[in-house]
């Protein structure tokens, strides 16, 4: 009797302390209406006219609304060399309604705000590194097995979508965010290299999942929501919050 009302308790204690932060974090969930909210660039892509040189960039946003309390969405810029525009690289769910694949590659500006929230430069490689892994993503992007399926928790998402090019060029050494949630969704198997494409990862569906390596650190991921401390680039990951440190 003891042990049910306590587990009672804790549930109600991390539902509490859950809603503590969306109400915490309530400013940074974007715009009231998505069809109005800003689009504008932030600064963060090198402007192709001015820089020839082969770009790759990875970027992560909080998603619009309320889901941008817990959550995030991420993308993979690149620009070969003397290319007049970026080519973007995204999973988006809605693309299912009328397509069979929810994986978008467009033209479009890298860094611009998703549907009002500023996007995070997660890794960057410029000059010959770029030009060689520029192929390799556009190889791991057509090879990314979930296209015909999305699920925004625990995954396959924008972020299943991410990690797996990720794994796939550990050159990026992308340390997503704690509110990339799908990052660790691996579908039927069991372990795998971490997101970053280093050190291992062992995961249940992406409801329990472990990580550890030289890029994120070590991680807890309960239910979608990630825990984690990251010695070697400073940093305490937490749910909802989201990654507390010096700037990358």
């Amino acid at each position: 009797m003891r042990k049910r009302v306590w587990r009672r308790l804790a549930g109600f204690a991390l539902i509490a302390g859950a809603a503590a932060l969306v109400l915490a974090n309530g400013g940074r969930a974007g715009a009231q209406d998505w069809r109005s909210a800003s689009r504008e660039p932030v600064g963060l892509a090198p402007d192709p006219a001015l820089h020839p040189e082969p770009v790759v960039q990875v970027y992560a946003a909080r998603t619009w609304g309320w889901r941008g309390n817990f959550g995030s969405h991420t993308w993979i810029a690149v620009k070969p060399a003397a290319a007049a525009a970026y080519t973007v690289y995204e999973v988006m769910g809605w693309k299912l309604r009328w397509s069979d694949s929810a994986l978008s590659v467009t033209q479009r500006v890298p860094d611009a705000r998703w549907y009002g929230n500023a996007p995070e430069l997660l890794a960057e490689r410029r000059g010959a590194e770029a030009a060689e892994l520029i192929e390799r993503i556009d190889k791991a992007a057509s090879a990314y097995p979930h296209a015909r399926e999305y699920s925004a928790w625990p995954g396959p998402n924008s972020n299943t979508f991410t990690a797996w090019v990720a794994r796939a060029v550990p050159e990026l050494k992308v340390d997503f965010p704690p509110t990339a949630i799908g990052k660790d969704y691996l579908a039927d198997r069991l372990l795998a290299a971490a997101p970053s494409g280093s050190g291992f990862q062992l995961s249940l569906g992406g409801l329990l999942a472990l990580t550890a390596s030289r890029v994120e650190g070590v991680e807890l991921n309960i239910l979608g929501l990630t825990f984690g401390v990251n010695p070697f680039d400073p940093a305490l990951k937490l749910p909802l919050v989201g990654r507390l440190g010096p700037a990358r």
